[in-house]
């Protein structure tokens, strides 16, 4: 299906609003997609809330590694929020347009979460490299001024690149066509509504995203590294056992997230294509999101003993 730009610009070289591409012609197969989509939502959500607020109201919980779980539980539930209830009306409705600004503030949010999510993990991993390779000096290493200083960076980095990638890709001049072969307003396929020669952009954007995804995961292999060193030198099985567990759900987070992180906005522009895009980006904004607290709460019998006590009060 075409969408007629012509009422939506202001003049031949500035789209003053774009419309997101369907999904499929066959209606059935939107509404399968409305309806996982929507329980991948409601699952996030309702399990992110849950975690922050059994952390939020659980003293035993009030560590270091909690605290940024809580963070991340947060931030999951902006992140989804930012894209999914959009793509939702996308699927159901034929209102599938958004205003520039509109546009611009959807960019904005996303790839703040995300690059948040990006520092908050490699802080994460350094709380759990600080807790086993220097137990008695973890106290005043990670005191709660170290862990509040850790977590307003990552928010604030997070702000600094939303706001510089948003201003940069906004900055472009858009001529036509206005249809946006995505979801959400993301980078690459934005770009590709821009006038004349983009590529001096497509470099930029590149480079930014490989510093903001490269330079927290390589703080997270370093913490990763001494922690492994620390294991294999311990004396009992338990306790390598115990560290190992601690670090279990993170890692599998931070491969979740990375792994299609990079996957979307590290590779070669020649081997993109739209579909594959759309699957890529639908797993890390739903998916991801969605098996986030399902991996703490499985993995984690602090934060399942926590959930119960929150369920049991409510039910209560």
């Amino acid at each position: 299906m075409t969408v007629n730009c012509s009422l939506w610009q202001e003049n031949s070289l500035s789209v003053k609003r774009f419309a997101f591409a369907k999904f499929s012609e066959v209606p059935g197969e939107c509404f399968l997609l409305f309806t996982l989509i929507l329980l991948m939502f409601l699952v996030s959500l309702t399990g992110n809330a849950l975690i922050a607020l059994a952390i939020c109201t659980s003293p035993s919980l009030h560590t270091p590694m909690y605290f940024f779980l809580a963070n991340l539980s947060l931030l999951e539930i902006g992140y989804t929020s930012s894209v999914i209830p959009k793509m939702l009306q996308s699927l159901v409705s034929e209102a599938r347009g958004i205003s520039r600004e509109g546009c611009a503030t959807q960019m904005f949010f996303f790839t703040f979460f995300g690059i948040t999510e990006c520092c908050l993990l490699a802080a994460m991993a350094f709380d759990r490299c600080m807790a086993i390779c220097s137990p008695l000096h973890y106290a005043t290493r990670m005191s709660r001024g170290v862990c509040a200083h850790l977590a307003m960076v990552s928010w604030g980095m997070g702000c600094i690149v939303g706001l510089g990638q948003t201003n940069f890709i906004f900055s472009l001049n858009f001529c036509g066509p206005c249809e946006i072969n995505h979801f959400f307003c993301d980078l690459p396929p934005l770009l590709a509504l821009a006038c004349g020669d983009t590529s001096h952009n497509e470099i930029a954007v590149f480079v930014a995203a490989a510093l903001c995804i490269s330079s927290p995961f390589l703080l997270i292999i370093s913490s990763y590294v001494r922690i492994l060193v620390a294991v294999l030198v311990m004396p009992s099985p338990e306790g390598c056992h115990k560290a190992l567990s601690t670090c279990s759900s993170h890692l599998l987070v931070v491969t979740l997230f990375y792994g299609s992180g990079s996957i979307t906005y590290l590779r070669p522009k020649a081997s993109h294509s739209p579909g594959t895009d759309k699957l890529l980006a639908l797993f890390y904004t739903a998916v991801t999101s969605m098996l986030n607290p399902i991996i703490y709460s499985l993995r984690n019998k602090e934060v399942k003993a926590a959930l119960r006590r929150t369920l049991g009060l409510r039910k209560s």
